[in-house]
């Protein structure tokens, strides 16, 4: 292992007197540095669509969407994986995280535990990874064992196997069938991959994850028709979204969200159609989860 070598190690000139630097000076390199991470990301829109693709189609089949990764990689796959229920509805199931070393390190570093290809073997074992399934890679270096024995393990169960990395030719990427290298080049800090890389990973996550919910039928225009209105700040943004959907006032609905039991999507169905709630239930699973485009 030579971490040298890594694009993410390297030492970057336009902030090698970061410490001699006054504050307005060190928030502008951050965020000079920052503006080229979305640009890194658009390099590769290609590859993440391909993924997207095939993890759309595996979920159709029934498959599921497992994240694995060490530290900051591993939290980044938690939360996206954590955000996808309260948005989009669906079972908390259908999109997982692991991370290595277990809750624990979510809140605490537990590097150690990322050298072990092993861990990731049983991680995969314990949620009962089946070749329905894909299984996305997150390591910013590329080369965390824990990841490559996850991603290697899922391979032989004859899974999908999607990658996330910020070097050239990641080793990770040889175990995936849909590699991803965003690269970021040197951090502000040499080797403080929660920077460039994290924003990095945490932006093609945000793609691919809203990318097949939407394939999936869980927006309708630009709104989250299958949020789950379990506070009142959630039962005020149904409202909204379905008074924005039907062009409607707040009385109104309220009204269809009260008749369809705070469902929003069958709200908003119901009121494009004048049918009763089971009637826009029907249609909906008969459209696969999505409103019909002849009852818009």
């Amino acid at each position: 292992m030579n971490l040298n070598q890594l694009d993410t190690e390297q030492s970057n000139p336009d902030s090698l007197h970061i410490d001699e630097m006054s504050t307005i000076d060190i928030l502008t390199t951050i965020n000079n540095e920052d503006q080229k991470v979305a640009l890194a990301v658009k390099e590769v829109l290609s590859k993440i669509s391909i993924a997207v693709d095939c993890i759309y189609y595996q979920m159709c089949k029934g498959g599921r969407l497992i994240h694995i990764g060490a530290g900051t990689s591993g939290r980044l796959g938690i939360l996206d994986a954590s955000e996808c229920p309260p948005t989009y509805g669906v079972d908390p199931r259908l999109v997982q995280g692991l991370i290595a070393g277990g809750k624990e390190a979510l809140t605490a570093a537990m590097e150690g535990a990322e050298d072990s290809q092993d861990l990731a073997v049983e991680d995969l074992k314990n949620i009962h990874l089946t070749d329905k399934d894909v299984v996305c890679g997150i390591a910013s270096s590329g080369r965390t064992p824990y990841v490559i024995g996850g991603l290697e393990y899922a391979r032989t169960l004859g899974c999908q196997t999607v990658s996330i990395c910020c070097v050239h030719n990641g080793e990770i990427s040889k175990y995936s069938h849909y590699p991803i290298e965003v690269i970021t080049g040197p951090e502000v800090i040499a080797g403080s991959t929660r920077m460039k890389a994290g924003t990095a990973q945490k932006l093609v996550l945000n793609m691919i994850s809203t990318s097949v919910m939407i394939k999936r039928g869980k927006v309708y225009k630009n709104l989250m028709v299958d949020l789950q209105p379990t506070n009142e700040k959630l039962k005020t943004r149904a409202i909204n979204i379905v008074s924005q959907s039907l062009d409607c006032s707040e009385e109104e609905s309220i009204k269809l969200l009260t008749k369809c039991h705070y469902n929003v999507k069958i709200a908003i169905l119901s009121g494009l159609t004048g049918k009763d709630e089971k009637e826009c239930e029907e249609a909906l699973l008969k459209n696969k989860g999505s409103i019909p485009k002849t009852m818009r």
